[in-house]
């Protein structure tokens, strides 16, 4: 990720922030919308797993420039979504929830640009945190 992406993401995030709790909502009807299989995973208070959704992407925003710390966090998160049933290929249906709620809680201050530094900063991740679940030992 370039310096530039990093900045569009926060500066991004950072317009989300006062609307969190709108834009966890927003990414729980959009991924079971996606995915319908995935809601059974989500047992409880759906505003408390969305309250742990908003800190965990808060946190990783705001380590994109200290990778060191975050990519040890990202991989033990991984694994403990195995035990929650998640599968590889939610990866992907998560990325494109998260780039829908973007969307729709940015509006047009959600450019091509940066959603393409989000895209680039996911699937980054998200590749990090497959190889450290479903890699074989």
């Amino acid at each position: 990720m370039t310096p530039q992406q990093v900045t569009l993401i926060q500066t991004s995030w950072a317009a989300v922030l006062p609307i969190q709790d709108t834009a966890a909502g927003l990414f729980y009807q959009r991924l079971f919308v996606l995915d319908p299989s995935v809601r059974p995973m989500f047992k409880g208070d759906l505003a408390a797993q969305g309250k742990k959704l908003m800190q965990a992407l808060g946190f990783i925003v705001n380590s994109l420039t200290r990778l060191d710390e975050l990519v040890p966090v990202a991989q033990d998160m991984a694994r403990r979504h195995v035990g929650y049933g998640v599968q590889a290929e939610h990866y992907e249906t998560v990325g494109t929830a998260l780039l829908w709620t973007l969307e729709q809680g940015l509006g047009s201050a959600f450019t091509d640009e940066t959603r393409d530094a989000w895209a680039t900063a996911y699937g980054t991740l998200a590749g990090v945190m497959k190889e450290a679940a479903y890699a074989p030992a």
